[in-house]
C-alpha cells in the first residue's frame, strides 16, 4: 500500500509513502505518515515567520516545485493569500500554503498532524468556512453566523444570529459557488464558545445533529406530488432532512444520485426529465412544474428474467436523445445472463 498526501492547488499529489508493517502496528498514533515529497517538488516546514522548523516540531506544510498552479480564478485576494514568494529561491516562484501541519521526522519523512486553520473538505472541494460566514454576516438581519459540516459529511450547515432571510439559499447562490451554498439553515440564539474563548464547531455540529429538520408547510402545486416529492430527496439524500425547499445539489445531491431521483419519480408516475432537476432544484419547484404537464401512465410490471424482444433504453440513452446528441457512435455495456447452450 502507499499513502499519498496532496492537493488541488499542486495538481493533486504532493508526498507519497510506502506503508510498512510498523505502520500498522497496535497503539494510537498522534499522526499519520506521508512520506516525502515526489520528484519535481519541495515541501517546507515553516513558523508563523516563514522560518523553517527543526525535525520533531510541528511546521506549516508549504509546497514549492513545478506543479504549484497559478492562483484561483478570478479570486486574487484569496491567491494573495495562499500563493507566497518563495523565500528560499531567487527565481521570483511561488509556494503554496496549504492550511495543513506535519511534523519531519529524523530520516526526512513527513507525518502528517492535522490542520493549522478551519479549512474542510466536502465532496472533493476545499472550503474555507470563513468565506461562506462572511457572506452570511453581510446579509440584512444577520448578526452573527457559524458554517459547520453536516455529520453526514455531504453538506453545510450555516448557523445564524439574528433574522434569517427567507431565501438566504438563493441569495448566497448569487455569491458563491454550489459547493459552497449551505444545504440547511439553523437559527440560534448564540454561537457557542470554548473555554479559550473560540468558536466552538463541534458544539455546532452536535446540535445540528439533535435538531430535526424543519418541515415547510406545502404551498401551491399538488400535495400529494409534493410529498412524494420530498419522501423521494430524504431517500436519495440521507441525513439531509429535506423540505418542500431543499435545493437538491446543496443538500449534497450530485449527478449520479439525480437518476436516481428520476428514475424512482418515474416508478411512481411523475414525469421528471433530467434537466427539470438541473433547472428547478427543489421538490417545491418541481411538482408546480409538474402540475403543468401530463403524468405518465402507470409503470409496466418489470420483464421476467427469461423475456424476449427489445429492452427499453437506459436513463443515458434517454438523456443521450434528451440533449439531442447523436447515437451513432454511443455505446454501452451491460452483462446479462445467457440460458445454457445460447448460442
Amino acid at each position: 500500500l502507499v499513502n499519498m498526501y496532496g492537493i488541488t492547488e499542486t495538481t493533486v499529489h504532493v508526498t507519497h509513502r510506502v506503508l510498512t508493517a510498523a505502520d500498522f502496528a497496535p497503539g494510537d498514533r498522534a499522526a499519520s505518515p506521508i512520506g516525502g515529497p515526489l520528484p519535481g517538488l519541495v515541501t517546507h516546514l515553516l513558523d508563523d515567520r516563514l522560518r523553517p522548523v527543526p525535525p520533531g516540531r510541528v511546521g506549516a506544510v508549504y509546497v514549492a516545485g513545478d506543479q504549484v498552479s497559478l492562483g484561483y480564478l478570478g479570486r486574487p485576494g484569496l491567491t494573495a493569500g495562499r500563493f507566497v514568494a518563495n523565500p528560499f529561491t531567487a527565481d521570483g516562484s511561488r509556494m503554496y500554503h496549504t492550511g495543513d501541519l506535519a511534523r519531519r521526522t529524523l530520516d526526512g519523512q513527513l507525518d502528517f498532524a492535522g490542520r493549522a486553520d478551519d479549512q474542510v473538505q466536502l465532496k472533493g472541494f476545499r472550503i474555507e468556512p470563513g468565506e461562506v460566514e462572511s457572506a452570511i454576516r453581510d446579509l440584512d438581519g444577520v448578526v452573527d453566523a457559524a458554517v459547520t459540516v453536516a455529520d453526514t459529511g455531504d453538506h453545510l450547515v450555516a448557523h445564524v444570529v439574528g433574522r434569517v432571510p427567507a431565501d438566504l439559499t438563493g441569495i448566497l447562490s448569487a455569491k458563491l459557488p454550489a459547493h459552497m451554498v449551505p444545504g440547511r439553515v439553523l437559527p440560534v440564539d448564540a454561537l457557542p464558545l470554548t473555554v479559550n474563548g473560540k468558536l466552538d464547531r463541534r458544539a455546532l455540529t452536535e446540535r445540528a445533529t439533535r435538531t430535526p429538520g424543519a418541515e415547510a408547510a406545502p404551498h401551491g402545486g399538488n400535495d400529494s406530488v409534493l410529498a412524494t416529492l420530498v419522501d423521494l430527496f430524504a431517500e436519495t439524500l440521507p441525513g439531509s432532512a429535506p423540505d418542500a425547499d431543499t435545493d437538491f445539489f446543496a443538500a449534497g445531491g450530485d449527478s449520479i444520485v439525480a437518476i436516481t431521483v428520476i428514475n424512482r419519480a418515474r416508478a411512481a408516475g411523475l414525469p421528471v426529465a433530467p434537466r427539470d432537476v438541473f433547472l428547478l432544484r427543489t421538490p417545491r419547484a418541481l411538482a408546480e412544474h409538474l402540475a403543468t404537464r401530463t403524468p405518465l401512465p402507470e409503470a409496466s410490471p418489470a420483464p421476467t428474467g427469461h423475456q424476449d424482444g427489445p429492452l427499453p433504453p437506459t436513463p443515458i440513452m434517454l438523456r443521450q436523445r434528451e440533449l439531442g446528441g447523436p447515437l451513432a457512435r454511443f455505446a454501452q455495456a451491460r452483462t446479462l445472463s445467457a440460458p445454457e447452450g445460447t448460442g
